[in-house]
């Protein structure tokens, strides 16, 4: 027999147990991949009638507690870059801040919902594609010769990445790149964080591993410290601006949370750096997938679509 509990904010009713195991798989994913899990539990609290916007703010919420929990773990193994971090939360502030101005003026005009789930479907058919491909590819290189040379350095971006002023050695990551490039990317990632209610983890984790050539094994603690702090500003800007976040959704869900962050940070020890991309992969099309559904396919009836509002 199921325990259920209101949530005030979204206007339903979900069981306990239900929320609490969300909160410890999304946990799971954070600590074992290195992002915050918004990306899955966001389209997931959809589905279970929570309107998107609550679902996105309440979720950002969520993430502070499951990337704390794992940056503590990440960071007694040696596996975050601070320095790398902080220019990517510099850049994640100033673009959440703006992401969330974004929302507002959407959610005024009423087409906040759609543009959530509409950039979910590209951006995860994008990411988990790209991610994909790339793993299969270095793994056929890997079987064909021990020595797998990367392309990327000579490529058109890595010329002029080279080129940028302030070129600075991040000793921990082992490369030398500007810090313009880090606070780019980190405020693209930061709008993200507030329209789509994530902490542009699984979104910053291939652009540390592709575009800034971290090490896949620092790219995971070093994600998830930006994606802290990255979601507290948004979400203090959400509760302020939008009053879209549900305290005690949000409560219940880093229950899970924080156990499962630990459980994931030790098994990511034991996985290589191939195969966590490409389960990482699998599960952003997957959610891609039911996400592109919910867009093409109408809804059994009327009341049961609007009956989350």
């Amino acid at each position: 027999m199921s325990w259920y509990v209101y949530l005030p904010i979204a206007h339903q009713s979900l069981s306990l147990p239900l929320v609490i195991g969300l909160g410890f798989i999304v946990g799971l994913l954070s600590g074992l991949f290195g992002v915050g899990g918004g990306f899955l539990l966001t389209p997931l609290l959809i589905m279970f009638g929570i309107p998107p916007t609550v679902a996105a703010a309440s979720d950002s919420n969520q993430i502070v507690a499951a990337s704390a929990s794992g940056s503590y773990a990440h960071y007694r193994m040696g596996n975050v870059d601070f320095k790398m971090g902080l220019y990517l939360l510099v850049g994640g502030i100033i673009g959440g801040t703006g992401g969330v101005q974004i929302i507002k003026i959407l959610r005024q005009m009423g087409n906040a919902d759609f543009l959530i789930k509409i950039t979910y479907v590209l951006m995860l058919g994008f990411v988990g594609g790209y991610m994909l491909y790339e793993s299969i590819q270095t793994m056929r290189k890997s079987k064909l010769s021990q020595t797998v040379t990367a392309s990327a350095g000579d490529s058109v971006y890595s010329r002029l990445v080279k080129k940028l002023p302030y070129q600075t050695r991040f000793e921990k990551s082992g490369i030398v790149l500007s810090p313009l490039v880090p606070l780019f990317l980190g405020t693209l990632v930061g709008v993200l964080s507030a329209i789509m209610g994530v902490g542009g983890g699984f979104i910053m984790v291939p652009v540390m591993v592709y575009l800034l050539r971290m090490p896949m094994h620092v790219v995971v603690g070093t994600s998830l410290f930006q994606v802290l702090f990255t979601c507290i500003n948004v979400t203090v800007m959400q509760a302020y601006t939008n009053r879209t976040v549900d305290f005690i959704l949000a409560l219940l869900l880093l229950v899970g949370s924080t156990l499962g962050a630990q459980i994931g940070a030790r098994l990511s020890t034991r996985l290589k750096d191939d195969q966590i991309k490409i389960y990482l992969a699998v599960i952003v099309l997957l959610v891609m997938v039911k996400m592109l559904f919910g867009l093409i396919i109408p809804p059994h009836s009327l009341l049961s679509y609007h009956g989350g509002h």
